[in-house]
């Protein structure tokens, strides 16, 4: 088994408690609104530590365990541990997402994703560009959302 790192940031213009309400904490309620591609988000579990996020596509599902919940500094790490975006190279995603305060009121969003592979498989940037390139956007939607809403996640 390897380990890919890859690393992204993303600036929005939304604070950080509320990108992180919307796309962490409270995303069973905000993300199937965003993409039209996300059928639903369910908790199964408190939502802390051990909580299994189902998410629910158009085309398949994805199951991400919570591994760490900072509400206080809105950092969270959790790992993608089922679902359509494993393939047969890669078992698990494990995610670190960090939600910092910028200068102009917004935040920056800090992204490290550790794909763990099978056997002797590694993996290039382009084998996981078209599941970061997605994420991305829709990490870009909701900050347009919240600016459209802004009583969301306030």
């Amino acid at each position: 088994m390897g380990v890919s790192s890859f690393f992204h940031e993303l600036k929005t213009n939304i604070s950080p408690k509320r990108m992180f309400k919307a796309l962490i904490t409270d995303n069973h309620d905000v993300l199937s609104k965003v993409s039209p591609s996300i059928k639903s988000v369910e908790t199964i579990g408190d939502g802390g530590v051990g909580s299994i996020k189902l998410t629910n596509f158009s085309d398949g599902y994805m199951k991400n365990r919570v591994d760490f919940l900072d509400t206080e500094n809105y950092v969270s790490k959790f790992t993608l541990v089922e679902g359509d975006a494993l393939d047969d190279k890669v078992e698990k995603v494990c995610y670190e997402m960090k939600f910092q305060e910028s200068k102009d009121g917004g935040c920056v969003i800090k992204i490290t994703s550790d794909y763990y592979t099978k056997g002797e498989a590694v993996l290039k940037e382009e084998d996981v560009k078209e599941g970061q390139d997605h994420a991305i956007g829709l990490y870009k939607a909701c900050a347009d959302y919240l600016v459209a809403n802004p009583h969301v996640c306030a």
